[in-house]
């Protein structure tokens, strides 16, 4: 039997065939851009907090993604410095204090920093509000505890130089990052970040003093974005994607808190939602202490710092900034 429809199944099978054809088209085109996403990691200060949101943020919503890159982020702590990690080699950015950054460049290690990220110090010192403590000049006679060895006793002792007070006033105890000595009465004055011990300290119902170090002249720069300078000099537009990228997932968890803390909890199973929204909105004023954008680098800044450390022997030597930070690749 003739069909009433001659060219019918001629159109048909075109039709399928153009299909089938663009659909070929685009998972090539997907797989081609999957194999062109360039594999980066980026070694994160401490474990998993608010703390790094920006990059969580940028990881998730695709930022780096749309940057052509594959991110993978790896979480801090002492068994994993992101200086050693970097430098050594098996990774290609990582976020340390800026302090840190100038002490390894100093030993030798060629790490470049790239972006401020937290342009204020979350450093704090800190007592119990019942102690009636809120200054350095009511240390005297008290039991501090101190974080020795590093840029947090180099930044209280600055503290206790610029109100005059003596380490032979006071009595002073080693300590780590349990605050049960403070909570329980054995200290009276805890090292800590104001983003997360103070928040601690206020989640178990304990009202606290704060002490700023920047309330005496102390305004040094934080958490910071580096790399290495073989990365700078093989690769510098890679290096331009991801800071651009990072930056623009900081901007983003600014902007939606929210956001950011739901997507902060996902990266590890002790976090919790409300401290983590507490966390990055006490975060804010310290990644955007001006008008500045966030990731800027101040000339003066660094030479503060630079002058800080050489003062506290945490350097042994003058050094070079320009070779230390680059603005070169902050967007512009």
């Amino acid at each position: 039997m003739t069909s009433p429809f001659p060219d019918l199944k001629g159109r048909i099978d075109m039709s399928s065939s153009r299909w089938l054809l663009a659909l070929g088209a685009i998972l090539v085109s997907a797989s081609i851009s999957a194999q062109a996403a360039e594999k980066v990691s980026v070694r994160l200060k401490w474990f998993n907090q608010a703390q790094f949101a920006g990059i969580y943020v940028a990881k998730e919503k695709g930022f780096y993604e749309d940057a052509g890159l594959d991110v993978s982020i790896q979480p801090g702590g002492p068994d994993f410095p992101a200086i050693q990690m970097v430098a050594g080699g098996d990774e290609q950015f990582g976020v340390t204090s800026a302090d840190q950054i100038l002490t390894a460049r100093s030993k030798g290690v060629p790490i470049v920093a790239v972006a401020v990220l937290y342009r204020k110090s979350p450093f704090v010192l800190f007592a119990l509000e019942s102690s009636g403590i809120d200054s350095p000049e009511d240390f005297a006679g008290k039991n501090i505890g101190v974080k020795i060895g590093g840029n947090e006793e180099l930044v209280y002792r600055a503290v206790l130089q610029k109100t005059g007070i003596t380490s032979n006033q006071l009595s002073e105890t080693p300590v780590k990052f349990d605050m049960t000595p403070l909570l329980t009465g054995q200290l009276d004055v805890w090292p800590g970040y104001v983003i997360n011990e103070v928040l601690s300290a206020k989640e178990k119902g304990f009202e606290v003093n704060i002490i700023w170090p920047s309330d005496y002249g102390i305004v040094l720069y934080a958490d910071t974005l580096f790399t290495t300078e073989e990365m700078i000099r093989k690769n510098p537009d890679q290096v331009k994607r991801f800071v651009a990228a990072t930056l623009k997932g900081w901007d983003d968890a600014v902007a939606n808190p929210e956001d950011a803390a739901e997507i902060t909890v996902n990266q590890a199973k002790r976090l919790e939602y409300d401290h983590e929204l507490a966390m990055m909105k006490d975060s804010i004023p310290l990644l955007e202490p001006d008008d500045q954008p966030i990731g800027s680098m101040d000339q003066n800044r660094w030479s503060e710092l630079h002058d800080f450390l050489l003062e506290g022997g945490f350097i042994d030597r003058e050094m070079d900034l320009s070779d230390a930070y680059t603005t070169e690749f902050l967007p512009e």
